[in-house]
């Protein structure tokens, strides 16, 4: 835990980045990078797949070309989709650091480990390959990021020690959901002496964009949608890092001001997420975060998180919106009753939604 000692808790994730159309908006970047690291964080998370292969040459353009190495730590991650034996894991690598133009990466995680993804590192040797390019000095610090059950978790942990980190989804809505595990997952890393980093802290924007039913509560903490999130995530102990992927240079501002000087949630808080949480759950709502890991692979090109919202705010704000912005985003693309079940998505979503079962639900009530 060394590493992480004296570090503020707030990293920039780099999947939901500024765009301008399909591509990052690269000057807009470069200010909130600034303004960050002004502030005195440091710490960036991107991966090979993330904006379509965009998120790591964005890293280089606004950080790493302009600010020397001592200045930053840089994660990135090992995806699955993108090798098929072992003799692919060194060329994906070297290409990632070029990408990034760095010589080393300060953390290297297996990607979104699940029990299927860990049988294929492990066919591959994935993760004897990341321990060698940690001793080659290229890694400097080896560990994963976990979409599954807690114990698949404690299995991969049992299996190598060596894993000196571990990320996982943690938010105070699912913090006793029985899919995603989140306490479970976190009480194994505590088992496992393993400090913690936090993705999905807000679900992807759930939890700024709280239920009507929901703002009374959030009102008498006296503080922001944001700030209870981030806080809950950031509160225990084992917590070393709390990523939030910063679209605007305002959610960067907001999360700065009250991250720089960190503060637990205090009783009364904890007891406002718990309250909000249920109300979150008396919803009929999909639990989709936007990752978008789903989209690439969908032979029919049905734009499956976008759907979901247009669901989500019929559901939550009874929007006559809801069905015009449907038709945008199936315009040109696949609409939700195209879906032909082949499950491409289901296999990949780190929510373990049943995507499928769903699209029926959203076809129902916007086509």
């Amino acid at each position: 835990m060394a590493f992480f000692e004296e570090r503020k808790k707030l990293g920039f994730g780099c999947m939901r980045l500024p765009m301008i159309g399909d591509d990052v908006d690269l000057e807009q970047t470069k200010k909130m990078v600034d303004e960050f690291i002004e502030s005195g964080f440091n710490y960036f998370d991107t991966a090979h797949g993330y904006i379509s292969q965009k998120s790591e040459i964005a890293v280089r353009e606004c950080l790493t070309k302009r600010y020397p190495r001592d200045k930053f730590l840089l994660t990135n991650k090992l995806s699955g989709p993108f090798f098929s034996k072992n003799e692919d894991i060194r060329p994906l690598f070297e290409s990632q650091l070029k990408a990034c133009g760095v010589d080393y990466f300060d953390f290297y995680l297996m990607h979104a480990q699940t029990k299927e993804f860990f049988e294929k590192f492990k066919r591959c040797r994935a993760y004897e390959t990341a321990l060698e390019l940690k001793k080659e000095g290229k890694i400097k610090h080896f560990g994963l990021s976990f979409h599954d059950t807690a114990d698949v978790l404690d299995q991969i942990l049992t299996e190598y020690p060596q894993v000196e980190v571990v990320q996982i989804q943690y938010n105070y809505l699912d913090y006793d959901d029985i899919a995603i595990q989140s306490k479970l997952c976190f009480d194994v890393c505590v088992k496992h002496g393993k400090p913690v980093i936090i993705m999905e802290p807000i679900k992807g924007g759930s939890l700024i964009n709280l239920p009507k039913d929901a703002m009374p509560i959030l009102e008498k903490t006296g503080v922001s949608a944001a700030n209870l999130a981030l806080r809950f995530a950031a509160s225990p102990e084992n917590v070393m890092m709390v990523l939030s992927g910063m679209s605007t240079i305002g959610q960067m501002r907001e999360n700065v001001s009250f991250m720089k000087d960190f503060e637990p949630l205090s009783a009364e808080e904890f007891e406002a997420t718990r309250k909000i949480s249920a109300i979150f759950k008396g919803q009929r709502l999909i639990a989709c975060t936007a990752c978008r890991y789903c989209v690439d692979g969908c032979p029919k090109h049905i734009s499956i998180p976008d759907l979901f919202a247009c669901y989500n705010a019929k559901v939550k704000f009874e929007s006559w919106s809801s069905a015009y912005y449907y038709s945008i985003h199936t315009a040109g693309k696949g609409k939700a009753s195209d879906c032909i079940k082949c499950g491409k998505c289901e296999n990949i979503c780190p929510q373990k939604l049943p995507i499928r079962e769903l699209l029926k639900d959203v076809a129902k009530n916007l086509e």
